[in-house]
């Protein structure tokens, strides 16, 4: 199985991603290779273009993406995620939101979605490094199952 990480921001895009790494951590737990890692600015078309890329081009079973699903105005990632995913996954979000409650109080700040793009799950993580453990732990033993019904390979309910 492989995976894609894309960075969302705008103040990292020229320098160091520990969120991207944590995310690269996780793929590789949940048993994927990394494919790819971007790290690219707030812009709606170019976040659309990079998860079409590893859903379509790279043919990537899992994206994940952190960054950009906050309030503020640049914060678009769950808008260009939307704009590319054919179904929703809320289950995934709900849960990464739930875990973060114990640990934030703002853990409903977040807008992250998740959902599948042909046989691609594409999911939102939050930008902050501390986050990804607590949100990555919420659906870690889910991933494994959700890529095999994705992949419509025989699974164990």
């Amino acid at each position: 199985m492989r995976a894609a990480i894309v960075t969302v921001s705008s103040s990292r895009s020229r320098g160091e991603d520990e969120s991207g790494a944590r995310l690269a951590a996780l793929a590789e737990r949940v048993g994927a290779e990394v494919a790819g890692r971007d790290l690219i600015p707030d812009d709606r078309r170019l976040i659309e273009e990079r998860l079409r890329h590893w859903a379509d081009v790279e043919r990537c079973e899992l994206v994940m993406t952190t960054g950009g699903t906050g309030f503020a105005p640049s914060d678009v990632t769950p808008e260009a995620t939307r704009a590319v995913l054919e179904r929703e996954a809320p289950g995934l979000a709900e849960a990464m939101r739930s875990a973060s409650r114990a640990h934030s109080s703002h853990w409903m700040l977040s807008r992250a979605v998740a959902g599948i793009r042909g046989s691609t799950l594409i999911v939102n993580f939050p930008g902050s490094p501390g986050s990804i453990a607590e949100a990555g732990e919420a659906i870690a033993d889910a991933l494994p199952h959700a890529l095999d019904l994705i992949a419509d390979r025989p699974s164990i309910h």
